[in-house]
C-alpha cells in the first residue's frame, strides 16, 4: 500500500510541477536609488529618488517632480512615450512623453464618474488599467475621454499587485491571479499560493513568493522554479527572457533558460 501511494505521489509530481529554469548571471552593477521603476536592454534605467522621477540614458538624465501632489504611488513607463505616474494621495493620474514632460492629467475626484482608485498601469491607445476600490474591479479607462471603455466583475479578496501590456492585464489578489485581456474579458483565473508580487514578459509571467521567483508560462497552470543565487529580491522585472533583480544598491541581471 505504502509502495502505491509512494508511486500516485511521483505520478501526481510528474505532471503537476514544472521543470526548475536556469539563469545565468550576465552581469551586476552597483546602482543606489530609493526605488527603480525599470530598466531595458537599451540602457535605460527609470527610477524615484525624494519623490522625483528620473530618467537615466547614455548618462543623460531627465526628471519630472510634482511635489503638491503627495508621495508617487507608482510609476510604469512600459510605453515609453506615456508614461504614467499615479499619486494616492491626491488620486491623480499623470501621463508624461518620452521627455518626462507632462502631457495628460486625470484627477479622479473631479472627474463626472469619481473613482477611488488604488493601482494603475498601462493599457493600449490612450488608456490605463485602473482599480476602483470602491466598487472593488477593474476598469480600462480612457484618460482623454475621461471615460471607462471596459470594466470587470468585482473581485473578492485583497488586491497585491496590478501588472499589464497593450494585450493582457494582469490582477494578483490574495487568493487569485486574474488574466484579462485589453476587451476586459476574464481568460484565465487561478488560485493564488503564496503570490506576493507578479511582473510581465509578453504573455507570460514571473511570480515572486517569500524571496523565490517562478515562471509561469501563458499555457500552464503550475509555474516552473527558477534557480537563482541567494540574494534578497527586492524588485524585479523581466524583459524578452531577461530578468533583472535590484537588491541592496546592486542591479542583478540573468538570462532565463526557457526550454
Amino acid at each position: 500500500m505504502k509502495h502505491a501511494t509512494f508511486l500516485l505521489f511521483l505520478f501526481t509530481l510528474s505532471i503537476f510541477s514544472q521543470e526548475p529554469i536556469e539563469a545565468t548571471l550576465v552581469k551586476k552593477t552597483l546602482l543606489d536609488v530609493e526605488h527603480l521603476v525599470s530598466v531595458n536592454n537599451f540602457g535605460t534605467t527609470c527610477y524615484i529618488n525624494n519623490n522625483v522621477l528620473y530618467k537615466n540614458h547614455n548618462n543623460k538624465t531627465l526628471n519630472y517632480n510634482n511635489l503638491q501632489l503627495g508621495n508617487i504611488e507608482s510609476a510604469n513607463t512600459f510605453n515609453p512615450l506615456k508614461i504614467n505616474i499615479f499619486y494616492k494621495d491626491f488620486n491623480t493620474l499623470i501621463i508624461l512623453d518620452n521627455r518626462l514632460s507632462e502631457i495628460f492629467k486625470t484627477d479622479f475626484n473631479a472627474i463626472n464618474d469619481y473613482k477611488n482608485v488604488s493601482h494603475v498601469s498601462t493599457g493600449h491607445d490612450n488608456t490605463v488599467w485602473i482599480f476602483n476600490q470602491d466598487i472593488q474591479n477593474l476598469e480600462l479607462f480612457d484618460y482623454k475621454q475621461k471615460t471607462s471603455r471596459a470594466q470587470t466583475q468585482p473581485v473578492q479578496s485583497q488586491v497585491l499587485d496590478l501588472k499589464s501590456n497593450f494585450n493582457y492585464c494582469w490582477l494578483l489578489t490574495k487568493n487569485q491571479l486574474y488574466t484579462y485581456n485589453y476587451f476586459g474579458s476574464l481568460i484565465k483565473k487561478l488560485d493564488n499560493k503564496g503570490y506576493t508580487a507578479i511582473a510581465a514578459d509578453g504573455e507570460n509571467l514571473v511570480l515572486k513568493k517569500d524571496n523565490n521567483l517562478l515562471y509561469l508560462n501563458k499555457n500552464d497552470e503550475q509555474p516552473a522554479h527558477i534557480i537563482l543565487p541567494n540574494i534578497i529580491i527586492n524588485q524585479f522585472f523581466v524583459i524578452n527572457e531577461t530578468l533583472y533583480i535590484y537588491t541592496h544598491k546592486t542591479l542583478y541581471e540573468f538570462q532565463l533558460k526557457i526550454k
